[in-house]
């Protein structure tokens, strides 16, 4: 029977050692191997989906519900900080249920929630069915990948990753695309909807598939303490940070509160699992330089490269005029390079420095956001839209090479706990990137407001003019000042924006630096790892 060690492995992607497994656990053939591969990919296909399916949905959302877009952005937040929580919990369910069954309940849930999403009426009731929603989804990729690996022969696993990340890939580009037509076509709750008939096609296929392949189970103990003082200190950063503009920031004893219980926990939680027997998250990989370094620099790219993903479509949407369907357009254009150029690097990376490919995908990054920080008001669809086309390229050479740095190196038994450390540091980035975009991106706004109206007093020879010609057109005065306003905001938000690109441009570049602290990797075994936990 398939060792713990060897269903870790699998999880984060490595290739398992040659099966001595019951005959029940030999790999599947042909019509069998066709359909559970569907299957794992429909689920996994689902899941990615909605980590980004509703970015273009926002404002319709937040319309609907009553609230602002920077409230909105919580329905996407509550997702992503609920499945990074659940995320080092996947380890102790597979062993002490099986594989098979956690998967199955991952997505039954999964899409249970999605159902609930849709009917929801209020914000609130919203953010707790998404909460829920991400933390079933939380083990669904890794098993993903344990149960389709042991479907396929040793010398195919390269082959079945490789089909794998496809889909991963394939799935956030779609997302925005098909969100935007949904909601512009249909409305936001079938966002939602939509995975109910694929959770449950993909539930059916996969019990009568694999239920008779169920991975060992054994009674191991859970780090409770650990498990809640990550919730504590998590959530109350993620709050801090999505209500931190609407109170006033640190003037607000809820804020001071959240920030108190974030820096407690977060102590806590540090000491409790460093000296825990069965810690849920094991911290002394960090002592690891590369993986500590690789593991900084994909929070920190990641969270960057997921803030503007929620950013570039609110911006587009509130100031520019587009469509939830063109916005998601705009996005859906990443994936021309990146599903051209992912093959190749995957193929020639085992034999290049990571270091190098790294700072190339860093490079183009930068050179992508600024292009982004050029943006205005008049700017072209294809204006708007080459600097996503160019992202293509960062992306294909950004993930795998990096996450090879992450578990290059290290032994087979800490692969799945070191995998699993990375995509939780990953996915809680984007959460937390998120609410600091779209928050750093209205204080500067109003900044850039107070500047611009600076400029708008009785008698001026820039607005005079405008207001003048308003009039004339029928408008009383009050409605001219609100129209000037109003193209204020536009430029105000358009100026604000450009802002939060410049950054991420010089941070993209600073960020090379710490590529170059790491030593010298190829690409190799890792890589294909790295693969397999992307």
């Amino acid at each position: 029977m398939a060792s713990t060690l060897d269903i870790q492995e699998a999880a984060a992607g490595a290739t398992p050692a040659p099966p001595e497994t019951p005959s029940h656990m030999v790999p599947l053939k042909g019509s069998m191997l066709v359909l559970g591969t569907i299957a794992l990919s429909l689920a996994t296909f689902m899941n990615v989906l909605d980590t980004s399916i509703a970015n273009v949905s926002i404002p319709a959302i937040a319309g609907d519900l009553g609230v602002s877009s920077s409230q909105g952005t919580w329905v996407i937040t509550s997702f992503g900080v609920a499945n990074a929580i659940a995320v080092p919990l996947t380890g102790f369910v597979t062993q002490r249920f099986g594989a098979v069954k956690v998967f199955l309940a991952s997505i039954l849930l999964f899409t249970l929630f999605s159902f609930l999403c849709g009917q929801a009426h209020s914000i609130q009731v919203l953010i707790l069915f998404r909460v829920l929603q991400g933390a079933s989804a939380g083990p669904m990729i890794p098993l993903s990948q344990t149960l389709l690996l042991s479907s396929y022969p040793q010398k195919r696993a390269g082959m079945a990753l490789a089909m794998w990340s496809m889909t991963t890939l394939i799935a956030p580009i779609l997302g925005p695309l098909l969100g935007g037509w949904i909601t512009d076509n249909i409305s936001w709750p079938w966002i939602f909807y939509i995975n109910v008939p694929v959770g449950l096609i993909a539930a059916a296929v996969t019990a009568s598939i694999y239920t008779r392949r169920e991975t060992p189970i054994r009674k191991l103990p859970i780090d409770w303490t650990g498990l809640g003082l990550l919730v504590i200190w998590v959530g109350s950063l993620q709050i801090m940070l999505d209500k931190g503009q609407e109170l006033d920031w640190f003037s607000s004893p809820v804020i001071i509160a959240l920030a108190v219980a974030a820096v407690v926990g977060f102590t806590l939680f540090l000491i409790w699992e460093i000296h825990d027997e069965h810690p849920v998250v094991d911290l002394t990989l960090f002592k690891i330089p590369s993986f500590t370094l690789g593991t900084i620099m994909l929070a920190l790219a990641y969270g960057m490269f997921f803030g503007s993903l929620v950013l570039l479509p609110l911006w587009l949407q509130e100031f520019i005029g587009y469509t939830a369907t063109q916005a998601g357009e705009v996005l859906a254009w990443v994936g021309l390079f990146a599903l051209l150029l992912s093959p190749v690097i995957g193929r020639y990376l085992p034999v290049l420095d990571s270091r190098w490919v790294t700072t190339f995908s860093f490079v183009v990054f930068a050179l992508v956001f600024y292009m982004r920080s050029q943006f205005t008001t008049g700017d072209s669809y294809w204006e708007y839209s080459i600097p996503t086309v160019i992202q293509g390229i960062a992306t294909a050479t950004f993930f795998i090479p990096l996450l090879g740095i992450i578990l290059g190196g290290l032994p087979g038994h800490r692969i799945a706990a070191a995998s699993g450390l990375s995509n939780f540091a990953r996915i809680t980035a984007g959460s937390f990137g998120t609410s600091i975009y779209t928050t750093w991106w209205t204080d500067r706004a109003d900044l850039h407001h107070e500047q611009l109206v600076s400029h708008i007093y009785a008698g001026s020879p820039v607005a005079s003019p405008v207001i003048q010609g308003l009039q004339a057109h029928g408008f009383s005065h009050a409605q001219a000042l609100g129209v000037v306003n109003r193209l204020i905001d536009q430029q105000a938000y358009t100026i604000a924006v450009d802002d939060m690109f410049r950054l991420s441009a010089w941070l993209f570049l600073a960020m090379i630096v710490l590529v170059w602290m790491i030593k010298p990797t190829k690409g190799g075994a890792a890589s294909a790892e790295a693969a397999g936990a992307h």
